[in-house]
């Protein structure tokens, strides 16, 4: 048994009863009595485990805060510990306004094991960098209720902005999981107002107040194969095909991209590649075929071919 896996079992052994003596541990971990002290020793002192020795009940006992559900870095290896801090940097990168206060105390707990192992957390830290392309600003509190609501099966009322049509409704959801996408957060839910699966972007909710009312619960793997059957954010169920071909030069990055999990790709002989994936809004569609420019041409349905010669004559009369 592992060093690792020995000090995991006091936790285990001590859970499941109030108290346990010196001799009844070191009989059921098979280890000598100065083994015994130094583990004891290195559980509380470096690992942060709250055992106790009970005069009262003659023996060891966990003596762990009410709140908490997990003994702190025990079971962490330094692998284990580098990814979570990664995790964290990102998360912290991501938006630091929306859970980098959160999870502060929680960093402070990964720096001290980090410390105590012989490296420094700062600069861990410096070797991660998060880029970001497109983040919109975003309502703080109306993240939070949203969130909120999501996990603990609340209503939500919200007043929203529709971008396209320059409209603002306020409408009660039911928020069924929050999706961060193309660094932004959208939020898929049952709208009460259309009787229907909606996604909404959180950053274009200006009000959003937590009710009392439980939420309407939808299958999430029904909603999600409704939402994502098409390509992109605001997908639904697919009305048609894009057939895509990037000439050669492009070729060689797009044929390595995931655009959506039932896209077809042909690697054609002259170093072309056709895309083929379905869409039912073409929007945020015809938003990626453009910023390829030259190095893609739209082959079908003809009808998304004309909606990106519109967009392309369009450009062409500002530029004239």
């Amino acid at each position: 048994m592992s060093e690792t896996d020995r000090l995991y079992r006091y936790k285990t052994l001590l859970s499941h009863r109030r108290a346990m003596s010196a001799q009844e541990l070191m009989d059921a971990q098979e280890v000598s009595l100065a083994t015994f002290k130094r583990d004891i020793a290195k559980l509380r002192d470096r690992l942060g485990t709250p055992i106790v020795f009970d005069k009262d009940l003659g023996g060891y006992r966990l003596d762990a805060d009410p709140n908490a559900t997990e003994l702190p870095g025990l079971w962490f290896s330094q692998d284990e510990i580098l990814a979570l801090m990664t995790i964290q940097n990102m998360i912290e990168q991501l938006d630091p306004g929306l859970l980098g206060p959160k999870l502060k105390p929680f960093r402070k707990r990964l720096d001290d094991m980090l410390t105590r192992q012989g490296l420094d957390p700062q600069e861990l830290t410096q070797r991660v960098r998060a880029v970001h392309a497109g983040k919109r600003r975003m309502h703080l509190a109306a993240f939070e209720t949203i969130a909120k609501a999501t996990f603990e099966r609340k209503q939500v009322k919200i007043v929203h902005t529709n971008r396209q049509k320059a409209e603002t409704t306020s409408r009660v959801i039911s928020p069924q999981q929050l999706v961060h996408y193309r660094d932004n957060w959208y939020v898929d839910t049952w709208c009460h107002l259309r009787k229907d699966l909606r996604s909404f972007s959180i950053d274009a909710i200006t009000q959003a107040d937590l009710l009392d009312a439980t939420a309407r619960d939808v299958d999430l793997a029904a909603m999600r194969e409704q939402l994502g059957s098409s390509y992109g954010i605001f997908g639904g169920a697919p009305k048609d095909w894009a057939e895509l071909t990037f000439n050669a030069s492009r070729a060689e990055w797009v044929r390595h991209e995931s655009w959506h999990p039932e896209q077809k790709g042909v690697l054609h002989a002259d170093g072309r590649y056709s895309l083929s994936v379905p869409y039912s809004d073409e929007r945020e569609l015809i938003g990626d075929i453009l910023r390829f420019g030259a190095d893609v041409q739209v082959t079908a349905p003809a009808s998304l071919r004309k909606q990106v010669q519109e967009q392309i004559e369009r450009m062409r009369g500002m530029y004239r």
